[in-house]
């Protein structure tokens, strides 16, 4: 957990910090700027750690590239390293000496080429704030507060991943999936060990938390392997800094501009987890070019809508015994639009429809569309011809006054069920909240798998009084109300008279 302080969390405090700095720059813009720095911040905090070991070795040299890959770490070369960048952080020239310094770690260490931010010496960033923004990333808090830096930096990056999500709007969307949401899923399909696929990989957050589900049960970070794809080259630079940040191998997360469908990154690739949340009802997403493709399986998904695509793809990329999770929009339940009805009829009754669960209203960043998560699995032994529905919609808090988000409890409750129900141990159906139903049942449905129709409405608890007893006291208080307010009428009536005003 981050520690409170009475600013809050340690994180609020340095984006709050830090967005006071902002000015008259988009938000859009200037996450790059903010995310660059706390990126090579981070990178040189490592370095310099490896570098004093080395230095006190006297058969190891402190400038010799190869120790620093032999360790899994960044080589920073000296006009990169943040105590450069600290002394220099007052020059009118900072700005070119952040984009050299970017340039430089990118020529020492290939897998970051194309990827750090060189926006530091444009005309329209102060740099009198990027001074100040140096000093602030580089106050000694942000070492002392957590030893393992390591994890700091990693949340001080995502917290401020999802600052900027909110900063930006539905922009903001594009690239950011609520912490919560992406921890839901990882719970419940556990990717301890395999390789783990999202074909809209957005700046990496589901490859962040099935990493920290790995080392949060003891299981080894290398017994995962992460394919990616990511259509918006910003995002994936973000993607490929996060995950840098982390030490988490990002080879195959690749970029193009065509996307999943017109340029399969990974047309191979038999996956044992997916997890998703691409584009909801993404139109003009190429099917006219893709009629005969083999990923439509259970059926042509329409030109209009994506959802159907991006769940078939998943599918052609899920291995015998795989299990994905993919967030989509609530219609993608019902809707019988262009076919989208008979493509979900042949995902029910072949089988492959595990869980679907219903989120609340106005968790992400950049849209307002209801939404759920879909889980589909192969070989579903134990709990075959059954669909688990789940309704949360009803769960969470306002985190702020536009945007709800799952408590802990929500999330292990949720995810708890599902296991349990998985296991056969401890499940029961409870109204308004989960329901196992028969595909028997679904289909007498028409295959609409809508959580709500299955589960029912929660009964009110019953507190012993009557309708009558409750009636006759509502009426009670409603006429004391009126009586008062008669009383108070007449009080002002007499008070306006005693000054000669007249109503």
């Amino acid at each position: 957990m981050a520690k409170k302080t009475n600013g809050g969390t340690f994180e609020q405090q340095l984006f709050k910090a830090a967005d006071k700095l902002r000015k008259n720059i988009d938000a859009a813009e200037y996450k790059y700027v903010v995310l660059g720095l706390v990126f090579i911040k981070y990178i040189s905090e490592s370095f310099d750690e490896l570098y004093q070991k080395l230095k006190d070795d006297e058969y190891s040299d402190p400038e010799d590239r190869d120790e620093y890959i032999a360790e899994n770490v960044f080589f920073v070369p000296p006009t990169a390293r943040w105590s450069h960048l600290h002394n220099n952080a007052k020059l009118a020239t900072i700005g070119q000496t952040i984009d050299e310094a970017m340039e430089a770690i990118e020529k020492e260490n290939p897998e970051l080429k194309n990827v750090l931010p060189k926006v530091y010496g444009k005309a329209n960033l102060d740099k009198a704030s990027l001074g100040q923004l140096i000093d602030l990333i580089s106050n000694t808090e942000l070492q002392a507060e957590n030893e393992k830096s390591k994890d700091l930096f990693g949340r001080v990056y995502e917290y401020f991943l999802g600052e900027f999500a909110n900063a930006e709007g539905k922009k903001g969307g594009q690239f950011y999936t609520p912490k919560a949401i992406v921890k839901l899923m990882v719970d419940m399909i556990e990717p301890y060990k395999g390789r783990v696929y999202d074909p809209a990989c957005g700046s990496g957050g589901m490859f962040v938390m099935s990493e920290k589900f790995v080392t949060e049960h003891q299981g080894n970070i290398n017994d995962i392997t992460i394919y990616g794809q990511e259509s918006n080259q910003t995002t994936w630079k973000l993607s490929k800094m996060n995950l840098a940040i982390r030490n988490v191998n990002s080879q195959f997360v690749n970029w193009n501009t065509e996307g999943s469908f017109l340029k399969d990154a990974h047309p191979d690739l038999k996956a044992d987890f997916i997890l998703a949340n691409p584009p909801f009802n993404q139109s003009d997403w190429g099917i006219e070019l893709l009629q005969d493709d083999a990923r439509w399986k259970y059926g042509i998904p329409p030109s209009g809508n994506a959802n159907f695509g991006w769940m078939q793809h998943m599918l052609y990329h899920l291995a015998p015994k795989g299990v994905m999770a993919t967030v989509l929009a609530n219609g993608s339940l019902s809707s019988n639009t262009s076919g989208e009805g008979e493509i979900r009829k042949n995902l029910v009754e072949n089988d492959l429809v595990e869980c679907i669960v219903a989120l609340p209203k106005q968790l992400f960043y950049n849209t307002g569309i209801p939404a759920c998560i879909w889980f589909l699995r192969r070989e579903k032994s134990n709990h075959s011809k059954e669909v688990l529905f789940i309704d949360a919609s009803e769960m969470g808090y306002m985190k702020d006054r536009s945007h709800k988000d799952l408590s802990e409890e929500d999330v292990k409750r949720i995810a708890d069920t599902y296991h349990n129900w998985r296991k056969r141990e401890n499940y029961e159906d409870i109204k308004g909240f989960c329901k196992a139903a028969k595909i028997e049942e679904v289909i007498k449905h028409n295959h609409v798998l809508t959580p709500g129709r299955y589960v029912g409405i929660e009964d009110e608890e019953d507190d012993g009084i009557s309708f009558e007893t409750k009636m006759t006291e509502l009426t009670t208080v409603l006429n004391e109300q009126m009586a008062k307010e008669e009383a108070l009428n007449e009080e002002i009536k007499q008070q306006l008279s005693n000054i000669g005003f007249q109503l």
